[in-house]
């Protein structure tokens, strides 16, 4: 499990590497200039805080550090390897086991921090079906074995070997309810009968 600390001291050496305090790293990814401030990084009551993923996109574009760099700054004991493949590659068969989880050998393994989920898997977009959102190169981490709420932004495949990427709505006995991501495409019902599975994204790697 990825420690608080880890994170952090990512962060630092990024704003090392580049000449950079904390708030100047934080002023260069047009974040508040306090975001990465020591004082931020636990609560008044001594609980840990966390840097948001979306400072870390930021701060990762801006310094052009890919998100497999930061993996190996946050810690090589802390991070694990997960497999990736092709977002068009995801419904062919003999990727997916029944339950949604990765299976065979033809996935590519990266480096990635430790997740609570040792089951998670990458796929990587293509195409512009989800922008602006998720834009064509994109790495999206999802975690098969995590709860999905509504809002969540989830894959779903179906029995077909569709694959979409979409905000839930609603999922009920009858099927599930999704918003497009791209405004050009319309929303979606899917059919309980029709779904392979439901898996939440956790994160993107732009």
């Amino acid at each position: 499990m990825i420690r608080h600390q880890q994170i952090w001291a990512a962060l630092d050496q990024i704003a090392e590497d580049h000449g950079l305090t904390p708030s100047g790293l934080a002023r260069l990814a047009q974040l508040d200039p306090t975001t990465f401030n020591r004082s931020k990084r636990t609560t008044a009551q001594g609980k840990a805080r966390w840097p948001s993923t979306e400072s870390i996109s930021k701060v990762l574009s801006v310094t052009d550090v890919s998100f497999r760099e930061f993996s190996e700054l946050v810690d090589g004991n802390g991070a694990g390897r997960i497999p990736v493949i092709g977002f068009a590659q995801a419904g062919n068969r003999g990727f997916f086991d029944d339950a949604g989880y990765p299976v065979g050998g033809s996935w590519e393994d990266i480096t990635f921090p430790a997740l609570h989920d040792p089951t998670a898997y990458g796929l990587r977009i293509s195409g512009v079906s989800m922008a602006p959102v998720f834009r064509d190169g994109d790495l999206i981490i999802v975690s098969p074995a995590s709860n999905i709420r509504p809002k969540d932004r989830v894959v779903v495949k179906t029995h077909e070997g569709e694959v979409m990427a979409k905000e839930l709505v609603r999922r009920g006995a009858l099927g599930v309810e999704l918003k497009s991501l791209n405004p050009d495409f319309e929303d979606r019902f899917i059919p309980a009968e029709e779904i392979d599975w439901v898996a939440r994204i956790l994160w993107c790697s732009q």
